[in-house]
């Protein structure tokens, strides 16, 4: 609105007070056509080049898009140009538009239907019965990163119902952030109306060499995983399983096609950046089937049809090429990238979990008496929070999953307490009012309580049952 009304000023408006006065939420059908009542009387301008290039670029193009789509608009707002003539306004066409100004208001209004101080347009319901705005704020809730937060906005107000993706290898048993944290991020993503799709990355597993390169245990790897979400809640009825084996061999023109376009299009030193993703470094000695990797994952966005990528910060190095290829192919919607947050070790001084490491993390289906070791041996040091892994499992796997943190003590440490929130938390800990000693009992419980229907399905489920014993028989391979 303040844009707007510069421009008109700058235009030859007489006056502020013959500017627009709007709010930011009024419809754009709305600016326009009042705009039309000024400029129609306006020739000191030459070119509609002038409006576009004084407004902000998303007002701008908020504009174009609407003037692209609707055509007959032109004719009202400038009764001598054809709609191909939009960007080639001339002194010419303003002046014969100030034969009639009022005329062109008139039709305007009864095209577009719009009154002086008309209400804005009510947002149209959408089927999850949330507002925008909370779809939004639920999305993106689920990443500590986004790219970015107005492509989001305007992805879930012009698309009902959006495609988010993740991707993951089979290469061992599940830990507790790729279960419990997955679960609940797309659990949000469902509820706030996208449909989720699952890249079953078998063949990816394959080229980075997990399983020993063995496709048949990473499948039996894959089918394991996909038992543990189902166990543990994830709300499946929304989300869809494929194995890129299965799916790539459907198409393979349209997906061998993707990943060579996009292999042409970037160098051999930023392919080797993204190698971060397959758990590697630039400088490690990379095989070509861990070089063709990146170009592979870049092509399964576009391959999915995703609008959402939902991975963890570590995938963000290919997301990025993704946009960037965009670039390159003149493809304005881009996909948003939603980064969640990767989980430290267990252990002092380990920056992530590690499948290779058992004591690094928690796994889904351990044992209660696993579970409360670990914790009990879990780097956690005393009115410390910052770097504290116990602290954060607490934040983001405790808190999204009951609202809440209970700890049970004896009256002489202060009694028992439901803390609501980890800012709560983070205060009493720092301040040394909640001891290591009573946070570690507490977070014990609560995981435990999580991970005990995982632990039922797999001892109740005869096929379950027989994938874990298989799992765990299998070497952890790099």
């Amino acid at each position: 609105g303040v844009a707007l009304r510069r421009f008109l000023l700058s235009a030859g408006a007489r006056s502020e007070a013959t500017t627009i006065k709007i709010a930011c939420r009024q419809p754009v059908r709305q600016l326009l056509r009042r705009f039309s009542t000024l400029a129609a009387g306006n020739t000191r301008k030459s070119s509609f080049h002038l409006f576009e290039n004084l407004f902000p670029t998303q007002i701008s193009s908020t504009l174009g898009l609407l003037l692209s789509d609707q055509p007959e608009l032109f004719p009202l707002l400038w009764p001598s140009t054809s709609t191909t003539q939009v960007r080639s306004f001339s002194p010419a066409n303003m002046s014969e538009a100030a034969a009639a100004p009022a005329a062109v208001a008139e039709q305007l209004d009864e095209k577009l239907k719009v009154t002086e101080g008309a209400a804005p347009v009510e947002e149209k319901p959408h089927p999850s019965g949330l507002s925008l705005e909370e779809r939004f704020q639920l999305a993106r809730s689920v990443a500590e990163e986004c790219l970015n937060d107005d492509e989001l906005r305007r992805l879930l107000a012009n698309k009902p119902v959006p495609v988010a993706y993740d991707g993951f290898e089979p290469s061992g048993r599940m830990h507790i952030a790729q279960g419990v944290m997955k679960a609940i991020n797309v659990n949000k993503l469902t509820k706030a109306g996208c449909n989720f799709k699952f890249w079953v990355a078998d063949w990816f597993a394959q080229l980075n060499n997990k399983m020993g390169g063995d496709l048949k245990k990473i499948q039996t790897v894959g089918k394991y995983m996909v038992e543990v979400w189902k166990a543990v809640g994830m709300d499946l009825s929304r989300v869809e399983f494929l194995s890129s084996s299965e799916e790539i061999n459907k198409r393979p023109d349209e997906y061998w096609t993707l990943v060579m376009d996009i292999a042409r299009k970037n160098s051999l030193k930023r392919i080797t950046r993204c190698s971060q993703i397959m758990g590697r470094t630039e400088s490690d000695d990379l095989t070509a089937a861990q070089i063709f990797y990146p170009c592979m994952q870049c092509a399964d966005i576009f391959f999915l049809k995703a609008d959402i990528c939902q991975l963890g910060m570590d995938q963000r190095k290919v997301n990025v090429l993704a946009r960037e290829y965009c670039d390159d192919i003149k493809r304005k919607l881009k996909p948003v990238i939603l980064s969640h947050r990767m989980m430290p070790g267990l252990l002092e001084g380990q920056e992530k979990m590690s499948k290779s490491d058992p004591n690094s993390a928690i796994f889904m289906e351990d044992s209660e008496q696993d579970v409360n070791s670990k914790i009990k041996k879990a780097f956690c040091p005393p009115q410390v929070a910052d770097g504290n892994p116990c602290v954060e499992y607490i934040k983001y796997i405790i808190f999204p999953w009951f609202g809440k943190f209970e700890v049970s003590r004896a009256e002489a440490n202060g009694g028992p307490k439901a803390y609501s929130s980890i800012e709560e938390l983070v205060a009493d800990y720092t301040s040394g009012a909640l001891h290591p000693a009573d946070l570690k009992p507490a977070l014990s419980k609560a995981l435990n309580a999580i991970l005990q229907p995982v632990r039922d399905h797999f001892e109740n489920n005869a096929e379950a049952k027989e994938l874990l014993k298989k799992v765990k028989s299998y070497k952890i391979t790099k």
